[in-house]
């Protein structure tokens, strides 16, 4: 039990610092109820531990990761760190592991993100600063500098992006995570504040139906399977995100599939949302 206890702060100890660039007890006592004195003490424990890992920056008042830095608690997969912050607040020393009745799960494919993009990213996001990074896309492969100010990583089913304001295109927009190459540089302070992302902050509603051409007792299977009031399911979220939770929900408001088996849902007020969707 002891050795699972401190397992617990190493492991927020690497996590942090690997992925943010720097850790201090503050953190490590907010996170685990403990004392200032006792977190302290956790770092003294990891340092004599892993002597090449961390260095104390005075000016920071925290410890920062050194080039060395071997990961000990840690799997070195973005994700990790970004589950973390899905779940503030829960403790990362739970492994979820199969039993008797769950027995498997899906293996999705990672996609890499260095810790010096997460680095930038974070820094950015807490201090409200602009950053420039490389960032490549479909459209551009060989990749681009842009100038972004990053305000909030969002989750969209099999993939994290960063939702951020582009001074290249003038509006907020979303980039993928790993898709970002080099080491950002923070720039000064920001220019738009995340308070003027209307899409963001903007709330819709979806109206979900049964595909029109199901019969009666299909539909009735289908309303039942989503709880559905009146044959509708009405699912409320920010306009940013509309389309990936239709995308989640393999909803395809373009058109329909040739079988209404491989679409079951139906997206009956297009025309209130589609100034929030992509090409609609």
């Amino acid at each position: 039990m002891k050795d699972h206890h401190i397992e617990k702060r190493y492991r927020l100890i690497e996590l942090l610092s690997y992925w943010q660039g720097h850790v201090n007890s503050t953190q490590l006592s907010e996170h685990f109820g403990v004392s200032s004195t006792q977190a302290k003490k956790y770092f003294a424990s990891y340092q004599h531990a892993f002597p090449k890992n961390l260095h104390y920056d005075s000016s920071l008042k925290g410890y920062i990761p050194q080039p060395d830095f071997t990961l000990s608690y840690i799997t070195g997969d973005a994700i990790e760190y970004l589950q973390w912050l899905d779940h503030s607040g829960e403790s990362i020393g739970v492994n979820h592991l199969p039993n008797e009745l769950t027995n498997t799960s899906l293996n999705l494919p990672q996609r890499h993100v260095t810790p010096y993009v997460m680095r930038g990213l974070t820094a950015a996001i807490k201090s409200k600063r602009r950053l420039e990074v490389d960032y490549v896309s479909l459209s551009n492969p060989n990749g681009e500098g842009r100038i972004i100010q990053p305000h909030v990583f969002v989750r969209t089913g099999l993939r994290w992006h960063l939702r951020a304001f582009d001074e290249k295109h003038q509006q907020f927009r979303d980039f993928v995570l790993s898709r970002f190459r080099g080491t950002p540089e923070i720039l000064d302070g920001g220019t738009r504040n995340s308070d003027k992302d209307e899409a963001w902050h903007t709330y819709v509603e979806l109206k979900l139906i049964p595909d029109s051409r199901f019969n009666a007792k299909q539909k009735a299977v289908i309303a039942q399977d989503y709880k559905m009031q009146n044959g509708m399911l009405i699912v409320k979220t920010r306009a940013a995100l509309a389309q990936y939770l239709l995308q989640e929900m393999q909803v395809n408001f373009k058109f329909l599939d040739a079988e209404p088996e491989a679409q079951q849902l139906v997206l009956a007020n297009k025309n209130d949302i589609k100034q929030w969707l992509f090409n609609a």
